[in-house]
């Protein structure tokens, strides 16, 4: 395992002595090594927010369709028709189209109530009591039920999908995440009520695909296939539960922690938009995105050659000092603009679904616990390198 010391830069993705506070190594390979190599692992990393903003926008020398996990694209698995995160354009141009229909703000803004009574419904039992854990509580809960709510997956199975969702990206501490490179990725948890979901159709987007006809790469216009169907359920129940699970412990830690802007929130509310974007900016739950390198691109006036894995460390960016004044202070009237949600052809499908459930939450808590200390020596890190947060973030309330 590399170890950074004072005189020797080395960054291993896979420590936890970094990754509980990355930010010092992240400041030091922004100055001294913006553009990274690591031998040990055999990756390119860029640390800074101009690299990194641009990078990610470039589809053209930069590939998503082996993974954007680094892991992931070190493997090279067999990728499944739909995985639509994991394409290219123009495949995932016409994949992405597919999916967005679950996204327009239209159905954004008709699930708000839904979403809000669900999170009231987890909080109100808590009020009388002394604790509350933004992980447990709700963190664990809201995403998934929310995801369902938009899509169309059951009760039944939500439980399941969070647990799968879960497994598959943690590691072992000080080890990259086992991947399977035969199979991957698979949507088959839906098989049964995707079946039941053709003789029983309804509002929701799985019956809209169902039905759906589309034109597809090679020009012909069709259908899905059930198997193209599955994997696209599989990926939007899998993106969007982790990730803002440990949106929510970071919301009640930073918080937490700058009682003066917790305050602020609560004397106006209008403020609750910019403070999660300040979160996001602050302590993302994703600090990596990986691409596999199709064509040598340069990068700092060197070359990194086609074939190498290319880490584009959003969390690093986001704490840039030449992008941000002062970015290591954490402050909710700032303009975040961030790098958390990607930019451009790969810019995340569900931002406006992770904005909403955390703005409500953020809403319903403050409502009824405009106070709280948060309780460090209880609270417990997710053991992964892949989403950054989270187990258990409990509060003292009052």
């Amino acid at each position: 395992m590399h170890v950074l010391d004072e005189n020797q830069l080395s960054y291993d993705p896979y420590n936890v002595e970094i990754d509980a506070d990355p930010y010092p190594t992240y400041k030091r390979l922004r100055d001294e090594a913006p553009l990274y190599y690591n031998e040990t692992f055999d990756f390119w990393a860029l640390s800074r927010f101009a690299d990194v903003e641009t990078a990610i926008r470039d589809v053209e020398n930069l590939s998503s369709a082996k993974g954007d996990i680094l892991e992931v694209v070190k493997a090279e698995p067999v990728m499944p028709l739909g995985v639509f995160i994991n394409e290219d354009p123009p495949l995932h141009t016409v994949h992405r189209l597919l999916v967005s229909r679950a996204f327009t703000p239209r159905k954004l803004q008709a699930i708000e109530n839904q979403v809000r009574a669900f999170c009231a419904a987890c909080l109100n039992p808590l009020t009388d009591g002394e604790r509350f854990d933004f992980t447990l509580d709700l963190g664990a809960e809201m995403p998934m039920r929310v995801v369902g709510i938009l899509v169309g997956i059951p009760d039944s199975l939500q439980r399941t999908v969070r647990s799968v969702a879960s497994r598959r990206l943690r590691n072992k501490p000080g080890e990259p995440l086992p991947v399977s490179k035969d199979n991957y990725f698979n949507g088959n948890m839906f098989r049964e009520y995707v079946e039941w979901r053709e003789q029983n159709p309804s509002d929701d987007l799985v019956t809209e695909l169902l039905h759906v006809e589309f034109k597809d790469v090679s020009g012909a216009v069709r259908r899905l296939s059930t198997d193209e169907l599955l994997v696209f359920l599989g990926v939007i129940a899998n993106a969007g539960t982790e990730t803002v699970g440990r949106l929510f412990g970071w919301l009640g830690k930073l918080l937490g922690e700058h009682p003066d802007q917790r305050r602020e929130l609560v004397e106006d509310p209008s403020l609750i938009p910019g403070a999660v974007e300040e979160v996001l900016r602050f302590e993302p739950p994703v600090h990596h995105i990986a691409r596999y390198v199709a064509n040598d691109v340069e990068y700092q006036g060197r070359t990194v050659p086609a074939g190498s894995a290319l880490l584009l460390m959003a969390g690093s960016a986001n704490r840039d000092e030449r992008r941000f004044d002062d970015p290591e202070r954490f402050d909710i009237h700032r303009n975040a603009n961030h790098l958390s949600f990607g930019r451009g052809t790969h810019f995340c499908l569900g931002a406006s679904l992770a904005r909403l459930e955390g703005r409500v939450a953020l809403e319903e808590i403050l409502q009824r616990w405009p106070d709280w200390t948060i309780d460090m020596d209880n609270a417990v890190r997710a053991p992964t390198a892949t989403v950054r947060g989270w187990d258990s973030m409990p509060a003292i309330v009052g």
